[in-house]
């Protein structure tokens, strides 16, 4: 039997950890009516539809998006919401029960790919996406294949798009952050933008039950306390 390589082990161990994780008590802080999460879903969806509209434009109708690591495909909902056309979009995703979840609730006609990225053409989109997708990767050589793989996935003129963490968290060894140094390596391209949002998630937990204005002030005057961040970077033609 051949030795198991590093890309094969790393990604297996990231499989085991979310399959642990989705069938574990810490679920229930992210459930989909707790008032900080809707906080942070409305806030990404702001940061989401500037970056686009400064990017790819306004009219997605035509747009060609692939989101790496889709999970349940929420974010692909999204842009079908904005007036993305089902068809032109493509979700990847390690885990069937989340790209299954992602079938099931999505319109028909977006394209669905178990695994990795090998399979997908080369400079055949116009937006290549990744969510928290790179801080869940912790080899440093499969972060960067990763990066190299979305890049050869766009076309000349296209936008990578990335949301992700600004910090590591103490509590959890599973994940690690995405400094902007790695960000200007992996895709030394031109029109970068950077843009920290959402309160870390600790403080928002703690401040859920006051009004949002006081979690939203927080966020705006304390940029320090901005977990996470959104990166777009365009591949020169």
């Amino acid at each position: 039997m051949e030795p198991q390589s590093n890309s094969q082990a790393e990604q297996e161990r990231i499989s085991h950890v979310y399959r642990a994780w989705h069938g574990g008590a810490a679920l229930a802080r992210y459930a989909w009516n707790r008032p900080e999460i809707l906080q942070q879903v409305a806030a990404r969806a702001r940061g989401f539809a500037e970056l686009l509209s400064n990017t790819v434009g306004s009219d997605l109708s035509s747009v060609e998006v692939l989101d790496v690591g889709c999970g349940t495909g929420g974010f692909l909902r999204q842009l079908i919401d904005w007036g993305a056309t089902p068809s032109k979009l493509t979700g990847t995703e390690l885990q069937k029960d989340r790209l299954d979840h992602a079938r099931r609730c999505t319109a028909p006609g977006v394209l669905w790919h178990l695994g990795t990225l090998e399979a997908m053409p080369q400079e055949g989109f116009d937006l290549v996406t990744a969510q928290t997708v790179f801080s869940s990767v912790l080899d440093p050589s499969l972060r960067r294949e990763l990066a190299a793989q979305m890049w050869r996935a766009l076309r000349p003129g296209g936008w990578c798009l990335v949301f992700d963490f600004r910090y590591d968290n103490p509590r959890n060894r599973n994940v690690r952050k995405v400094t902007r140094a790695e960000l200007q390596e992996w895709w030394p391209g031109a029109g970068q933008r950077y843009r920290s949002l959402v309160l870390a998630p600790p403080i928002h937990r703690v401040l859920a039950g006051a009004p949002w204005l006081a979690c939203e002030l927080l966020t705006a005057i304390a940029p320090v306390l901005r977990s996470h961040f959104m990166y777009v970077v365009r591949k020169e033609t």
